[in-house]
């Protein structure tokens, strides 16, 4: 049984026949096994479904039989991208598709998209399986976000499917599993650079006029080009914030590639992502990318290089120069958007122009002293509120050395925000909650090596934890 339950299938209205240019229906591979993983509980009361039995849940979410009212057919999406900076047209939806479209309780559209659900016509030599083990990787990255307030797809659910993998980078045969991810939207920049490859004017308007429709509503009032630049304005804004709120998260995603790029600036699709321990900017998530691309200091550079190419496609249908000059703000964007991210996780208001050059001011002390990355914003958080707390901290020492004065200064200078939020069992305990690959692997060694899903259980109770105590609600879907 399910209550306020919305169905709102929309992306299938797209396209003439079979779908073309946008996407392909496909079916679900058929697997040998559903054992229930995860069931993300609190979302799923969200968007209705709630009251799934279990039998149910495994009927929509690991044999994908259709959800009441909504798509009849998955559908693979179609999308290019550069990927490393290489442009790459054999791509799209390889192990994944559109599974369904609802609203939660405030009224935004929501996507349930799946990764291991099969192969499609874009698989090409891949199998269109998910390791369990890069299942339960999502599971993590999902969760320590939303609680850190990082606008992110949230990990629905993950069923394992009884197969046994064959991959290169992690000991084989290993166990598979299928997911299921609720996100805003899964229109990748890569959409729009499909069909400005195909030269397809008539359908990159379609897409936008799609995305305003659903994702920027208060444009809808404008018309031809004027629309498409005010679309990709909002695009440039949101990807700002983003790239703003992985810094403040310390979180480097490790493949920034255009296909892994969403119109609504939120954050999903992760494969080999890191926790940074140090505020260091070379600090790689990927062992592939040996020049440091995609490194924890140069994603912000990565989303501007991403929306660069995006402008380019949409430059097929709206004035080249205008869509420059909406790139040229994304510079502006993102240090309001550091600014904003730095002060909520350190518990503070905003307080001038030079919020922005104190939080460059202090990364640049954590990456001198290689500060614990997690450990200085618990301590300080609330600033003047918790001296003693940092005082006490492991990290105190870093804090009495000589260059940290200033930074003191003006941390308890600074006007607390919500600092009720200190009084609870969180902030008590001496340290945060982290999500360094040590930690990492070690749950998914317990569930390798005995079947042992304690330490994964212990470590979502613990960011539950942390996401009450912070109480952070930039993650939330909301209807503004």
């Amino acid at each position: 049984m399910v209550e306020n339950y919305q169905p709102d299938p929309v992306f299938d209205r797209l396209g003439q026949e079979d779908g073309a240019p946008f996407y392909d229906p496909v079916r679900a591979a058929a697997f040998p096994d559903h054992i229930l993983r995860y069931r993300n509980q609190r979302w799923a009361e969200n968007v209705g479904l709630g009251g799934l039995s279990g039998a149910e849940w495994i009927a929509h979410f690991g044999r994908f039989e259709p959800l009441r009212d909504n798509l009849k057919q998955p559908l693979a999406i179609r999308y290019h991208g550069h990927q490393f900076r290489n442009y790459n047209p054999d791509i799209g939806d390889g192990r994944g598709f559109l599974f369904a479209q609802l609203r939660d309780k405030n009224g935004r559209l929501l996507d349930f998209g799946t990764k291991g659900s099969g192969k499609t016509p874009y698989s090409r030599f891949g199998d269109g399986r998910l390791t369990l083990k890069g299942g339960v990787r999502e599971i993590l990255a999902t969760e320590m976000l939303e609680a850190l307030g990082v606008y992110t797809s949230k990990t629905f659910s993950l069923i394992e499917t009884g197969e046994a993998l064959q991959r290169h980078d992690e000991p084989s045969p290993t166990r598979s599993s299928v997911m299921v991810r609720l996100s805003h939207s899964h229109v990748r920049f890569g959409a729009f650079q499909r069909l400005a490859f195909e030269k397809d004017e008539q359908a990159l308007g379609d897409l936008v006029d799609y995305c305003v429709a659903h994702f920027y509503p208060v444009l809808e009032d404008e018309t031809g080009a004027q629309k498409v630049v005010s679309f990709y304005e909002n695009v440039v804004a949101r990807t700002a914030r983003l790239a703003a709120q992985w810094m403040a998260a310390g979180f480097v995603h490790g493949v920034l590639n255009t296909d892994n790029m969403n119109v609504t600036g939120e954050s999903f699709d992760y494969g080999p992502w890191r926790f940074a321990p140090t505020a260091d900017p070379y600090f790689t998530a990927a062992y592939f990318d040996e020049s440091g691309l995609y490194a924890f200091g140069r994603q912000p550079e990565a989303g501007a290089w991403n929306l660069a190419q995006l402008g380019g496609a949409l430059s097929l249908i709206a004035d080249g120069e205008a869509l420059n000059a909406a790139l040229q703000s994304f510079a502006g964007h993102y240090e309001q958007a550091m600014a904003d991210a730095f002060f909520r996780r350190l518990g503070l208001m905003r307080s001038d122009d030079r919020d922005f050059e104190f939080v460059g001011d202090l990364l640049q002390w954590m990456a001198e002293t290689g500060a614990p990355y997690e450990q200085v914003f618990y301590d300080w958080f609330g600033g003047r509120e918790s001296i003693t707390r940092a005082a006490a901290s492991p990290a105190g020492a870093l804090y009495a050395q000589d260059k940290f004065p200033e930074l003191r200064a003006r941390l308890v200078a600074l006007t607390p925000d919500r600092p009720e939020r200190l009084a609870g069992a969180y902030f008590a305990g001496g340290a945060p909650c982290t999500m360094l690959i040590d930690e990492v692997e070690a749950i998914w060694a317990g569930i390798a090596d005995e079947d042992d899903w304690s330490l994964l259980e212990g470590k979502l109770k613990a960011i539950a934890e942390m996401r009450d105590a912070y109480g952070f609600r930039s993650s939330a879907y909301t209807a503004k």
